[in-house]
C-alpha cells in the first residue's frame, strides 16, 4: 500500500487590497500548539441493504488541517448500532498509511433486523475531542420479504410510481431567517438568509414578503433551494420587521426578523467575476461614534489563521479580494473583530481550488448481456497527462428499478470538505459537490449562510502539551502487573513471558516488570481471535507471584443515535419490490437470505482451552469403546504414548516423564526420578474414565512455549466433566491464559465468474445487488487502473461509483451507468 503521508504546507498571503491595506500573515505558530487530529472518512458500497446481504467498508483516515492521508493510528473502531441504539458489531479495523477495510453481515445471526442504523467509526485518540471528529452515517436495513410470505401472487403485481402530498400546515414548518454576518444594522443594505423545514428537519418550499412595522412592502422572498433562499433588504432606524409567509393551503403566518442594531460592523461576501470580494461594512453613526477605529480580520480554515490584519476604518464600506493562492479548498471562517478584540460579525465562505487533475471513470460498453464481463477503466492524471498517485474504493451496484442513479448522500468530498465543519446535518449534502449541478456554489452558499459554524469545535481543543486520556494506538496493548501471592507488594526485575497464538502463527515477547511490578507489551499486530498466555519468573527463573492483568479493550464511545421509523418512499417500495421479485424468479428462498446456513457437526460439550487449535486430542462421545481404565484411553488416544503403569507417563521418543495438566492445573511438575514419576501415576490412576471428557497432547516445542521449562518432555491435558474430588489446590497464579481479539479478518468479496463456477456459488450470489466492491484501486505509475467483473443474470441498471483521495489530499467522487439486456 501506497504511504500518501505528506508534511503540511504552510504559506503567506499576497492580498489585493481595493481601497485599503492589511497587514497578512499566516499563524503558523497556531498550528504547532494544537494537536494533531484525525478525520475519519467510511465509503459503504451502498446506503441501502436487503436483510442478509453484506456491508462493504473502505475507511480513510487523514490529517484534519489538510486531508492528506495520516498513518497516525493503526487501529479504527467500526461499529454496527442498532434502532434501539446498541452496538451490534464493532470491528478493530487495520489501518495502514490510513486506510483500511471491512465489513459487516445484516443477518439475523449477528442480532439485525429491518430498520435505521447507524456505522460510526473512531480511533481511541480520536475520543480526546468528544463526538466532533467520529464519523457517523445511517444505514438503512430493509426486509424484503415482510408480508409477503403468505402472497404468493405479489411478484405478479405491476411496481407504479406514487406521488407523495405534503400537509402544508403552519405547525409542521420552521422558517428562520439568518442576517449575513450575523445581525441587521441600520441603514445598511443587508443579505438575508432563510431556511424552511418540516417538523421532520426535511426541507420545504415557502415564500414570503416582508413588510416594515408600519406595514410597508418592502421585500418579497421564495426558495431557492431545498427550503432556502434570500432578498436583500436595508433597515431604517427606529423600525423593525417581519416576514408574512405563504403556505400551500391559503394559510400566512407572521415570523419577525431578527433586529436591528443602530451601531456596528458587518462583513459580505460575493463572486464577482470569479474573485472572492470581502467587504466590511458599517454606518455613519458607528464612524461618529468611534472614528478611525482600529478593526482586525482573521481568515480560518479548519482552526488554522491563513490571514490576519488590522486597519483603522475610516470609511463605511472597504472591500478587498480574499487570495484564494494558498487557502485550502473547503469552508473558511472570516471574522471582524473591533478595537477591543470582540466579535462583531462573521461569515462562512467556500474556497474553491482549480486542481491540476483529471480522474476518469469509465466502463468498455454502456450495454451489456447478462453474466458478460464487464471493464471497468480509472485514470487519474494532472491535465498534462502525468499519473497522479491515489487511492479509490469502486462499487458496482444494482439500481433495482430506481431509476434516480444521482448520489447526494454523503461522499468523501462533502465530508472532508464540508459536513465535518459545519453544524447540524446537511439534507443531500453530495448535491454540492457533484459537478453537473451549475448552481452547486451558488446554493452551498445558501447552505453557509444558514447552516452553523462549528468554530467552538476548534476553540475548545487542548493544547499541544496538555495531558490527553486517551493515547494514540499503534497496535494493541497488554499491560498488568506482577505482585506477592499474599499481599499487594509489587514484584520488581521478574521476567513476565507473552505468547501469542493465532492464525497468522506464534509469537513470544519478554519484558521486566518496573518497580510497581508493572509491565507492557504495546503495538502488537494480529489478526482474529488469538490465545494468550502469560507466565511471571524472578530472576533466579522460577516462576512466582500473582499476575494482574488490566483491561485489554476500551469502553465504547456513549451511544448517541436515535433512531428514525423508515418511511416507506417510492423509492424504497421500488426497491423492495424488485429485489423481492430477483429472489423469487430465482429460487431464492426467505431462510437463505435473512441468515447464512451453516452445517455445524454434534459433537459432545468440551472445555474451553486456549491451546485448542495447536494441541492434537480425543474427545469421548457416544462411539467410543469401553476402556477398563484410565491408561486403556490414553493408550488408545494417544499413538505416540510410552505408558508403563508401574514406571511413568511419557512419549516414545522422549526418556523423561511428559507434563500432566487436569483441567487446565498442573497436577505435579514432572520429576526425572522414579519416585517423583509414581506420584504422578497414582495421581492419574485415580481418574475414572467416565469423568472424562477428552484428552489433549503435544509433544512440540508449542509446549515449552507454553508451560516453559516443565512442558519440554510434552503435556498430557484431561479434561474432566465435573470437578469430582480430584486435588486442584495448586493453582498457578504466576500464569494466566486468556482469548483475546485482534484485528478484524476482513472477508474478500466474492465475484462470481461463470467461467470458473464454484460449488459454494448460489442462487441468492447470483442475483446479488452489490455487483462489484474493491477496496484498493490504485492507479499504476502512469495513473492508470482496471478491474473486471461480471454481470448477474438480472436485466437491470447499474450505477459504477468511485471515492478516494489522491496523494495531495484532493477527495474524488465519480459516477458512471450502464445497462444489461438479453438480445
Amino acid at each position: 500500500m501506497l504511504n500518501f503521508i505528506k508534511n503540511l504546507k504552510k504559506g503567506l498571503l499576497n492580498s489585493l487590497l481595493i481601497g485599503i491595506t492589511f497587514t497578512a500573515f499566516l499563524q503558523a505558530q497556531e498550528k504547532k500548539s494544537i494537536p494533531n487530529i484525525e478525520k475519519i472518512y467510511v465509503h459503504t458500497d451502498r446506503s441501502t441493504y436487503a436483510l442478509g446481504e453484506s456491508l462493504w467498508y473502505k475507511a480513510y483516515s487523514v490529517y484534519a488541517y489538510n486531508n492528506l492521508l495520516f498513518n497516525d493510528s493503526n487501529i479504527l473502531y467500526v461499529e454496527l448500532i442498532s434502532p434501539d441504539s446498541k452496538i451490534i458489531v464493532q470491528n478493530k479495523t487495520r489501518l495502514e498509511d490510513g486506510l483500511g477495510h471491512g465489513d459487516f453481515k445484516l443477518t439475523d445471526s449477528t442480532g439485525v433486523k429491518a430498520g435505521v442504523y447507524q456505522l460510526r467509526a473512531y480511533t481511541n485518540y480520536s475520543r480526546n475531542f468528544g463526538t466532533d471528529f467520529v464519523f457517523k452515517k445511517e444505514i438503512l436495513v430493509t426486509d424484503v420479504f415482510d408480508n409477503k410470505l403468505n402472497k404468493p401472487d405479489a411478484k405478479l403485481k405491476p411496481i407504479k410510481m406514487e406521488k407523495t402530498t405534503l400537509d402544508a400546515t403552519p405547525n409542521t414548518f420552521d422558517v428562520q431567517f439568518f442576517p449575513e454576518g450575523g445581525s441587521l444594522l441600520s441603514t445598511v443594505e443587508s443579505v438575508i438568509a432563510f431556511k424552511a423545514v418540516d417538523s421532520k428537519g426535511k426541507p420545504v418550499k415557502v415564500q414570503g414578503k416582508v413588510e416594515d412595522s408600519s406595514g410597508e412592502l418592502v421585500a418579497f422572498f421564495g426558495s431557492m433551494h431545498d427550503g432556502m433562499g434570500k432578498f436583500q433588504l436595508k433597515p431604517m432606524k427606529g423600525k423593525q420587521y417581519h416576514a408574512v409567509i405563504s403556505f400551500a393551503n391559503g394559510t400566512e403566518i407572521n415570523v419577525p426578523l431578527p433586529k436591528v442594531n443602530e451601531t456596528g460592523y458587518l462583513l459580505s461576501f460575493k463572486k464577482i467575476n470569479n474573485s472572492d470580494v470581502v467587504t466590511i461594512k458599517t454606518n455613519e453613526a458607528t464612524i461618529q461614534q468611534q472614528p478611525n477605529a482600529p478593526v482586525t480580520l482573521v481568515c480560518k480554515t479548519r482552526g488554522v489563521s491563513y490571514f490576519d490584519g488590522t486597519q483603522l476604518l475610516k470609511e463605511t464600506s472597504l472591500s478587498f479580494e480574499l487570495p484564494k493562492t494558498d487557502f485550502p479548498e473547503g469552508i473558511s471562517q472570516i471574522t471582524l473583530y473591533d478595537a477591543n478584540l470582540r466579535p462583531q460579525s462573521e461569515r462562512l465562505v467556500y474556497v474553491e481550488k482549480e486542481q491540476d487533475l483529471e480522474v476518469t471513470l469509465a466502463t468498455d460498453k454502456k450495454i451489456y448481456e447478462p453474466l458478460e464481463k464487464v471493464t471497468v477503466n480509472i485514470a487519474s492524471k494532472t491535465k498534462t497527462g502525468v499519473g497522479v498517485p491515489a487511492s479509490f474504493s469502486l462499487s458496482s451496484v444494482d439500481l433495482n428499478g430506481v431509476k434516480d442513479a444521482s448520489s447526494n448522500g454523503t461522499t468523501i468530498s462533502s465530508y472532508f470538505l464540508m459536513e465535518s465543519d459545519i453544524r447540524g446535518q446537511v439534507h443531500n449534502p453530495g448535491y454540492y459537490f457533484n459537478a453537473n449541478n451549475s448552481k452547486r456554489f451558488e446554493h452551498l452558499d445558501l447552505l453557509l449562510l444558514t447552516q452553523g459554524w462549528r468554530d467552538f469545535l476548534w476553540k475548545k481543543l487542548p493544547k499541544l502539551n496538555d495531558s490527553l486520556a486517551y493515547e494514540i494506538e499503534k497496535g494493541f496493548t497488554i499491560s498488568g502487573r506482577v505482585k506477592k501471592l499474599f499481599g499487594d507488594k509489587p514484584l520488581e526485575n521478574n521476567t513476565v513471558s507473552l505468547t501469542l497464538f493465532s492464525k497468522s502463527g506464534m509469537n513470544g515477547l519478554n519484558t521486566i516488570t518496573d518497580s510497581n511490578g508493572s509491565f507492557k507489551f504495546d503495538n502488537l499486530h494480529f489478526t482474529g481471535n488469538a490465545s494468550m498466555y502469560l507466565n511471571s519468573k524472578n530472576e533466579k527463573g522460577k516462576s512466582n507471584g500473582m499476575v494482574e492483568l488490566d483491561t485489554l479493550n476500551w469502553t465504547p464511545m456513549r451511544v448517541d443515535f436515535k433512531s428514525k421509523i423508515p418511511v416507506e418512499t417510492p423509492q424504497m417500495s421500488i426497491f423492495k419490490e424488485q429485489v423481492y421479485r430477483k429472489y423469487v424468479l430465482n429460487g431464492v428462498a426467505p431462510e437463505n437470505v435473512l441468515d447464512e446456513v451453516e452445517v455445524i457437526a454434534k459433537k459432545p460439550r468440551t472445555v474451553e482451552n486456549m491451546n485448542s487449535d495447536l494441541f492434537r486430542g480425543y474427545v469421548i462421545d457416544e462411539e467410543s469403546p469401553p476402556f477398563v481404565d484410565i491408561f486403556e484411553l490414553l493408550r488408545y488416544a494417544i499413538p505416540t504414548l510410552d505408558l508403563n503403569t508401574s514406571e511413568s507417563i511419557k512419549f516414545s521418543r522422549n526418556t523423561e516423564p511428559a507434563l500432566i495438566v487436569v483441567n487446565q492445573t498442573r497436577i505435579l511438575d514432572p520429576d526425572p526420578d522414579y519416585e517423583g514419576a509414581l506420584m504422578v501415576l497414582d495421581y492419574v490412576r485415580g481418574i475414572m474414565v467416565d469423568d472424562v471428557l477428552k484428552i489433549e497432547y503435544d509433544n512440540s516445542a508449542v509446549s515449552t512455549m507454553i508451560y516453559g521449562n516443565q512442558g519440554r518432555n510434552g503435556v498430557i491435558s484431561i479434561y474432566l466433566k465435573g470437578t469430582g474430588d480430584y486435588d486442584t489446590s495448586k493453582k498457578t497464579f504466576h500464569s494466566l491464559k486468556q482469548h483475546i481479539e485482534g484485528f478484524y479478518n476482513a472477508r474478500e468479496f466474492y465475484s462470481f465468474n461463470p467461467e470458473k463456477p464454484s460449488l459454494e456459488m448460489d442462487n441468492k450470489e447470483k442475483v446479488r445487488n452489490t455487483i462489484y466492491w474493491n477496496p484498493y484501486m490504485h492507479p499504476d505509475p502512469t495513473g492508470v487502473s482496471q478491474a473486471s467483473y461480471y454481470n448477474t443474470e438480472v436485466e437491470t441498471n447499474i450505477k459504477v461509483s468511485l471515492e478516494g483521495i489522491t496523494a495531495n489530499g484532493i477527495p474524488v467522487v465519480l459516477h458512471t451507468n450502464y445497462s444489461v439486456k438479453r438480445d
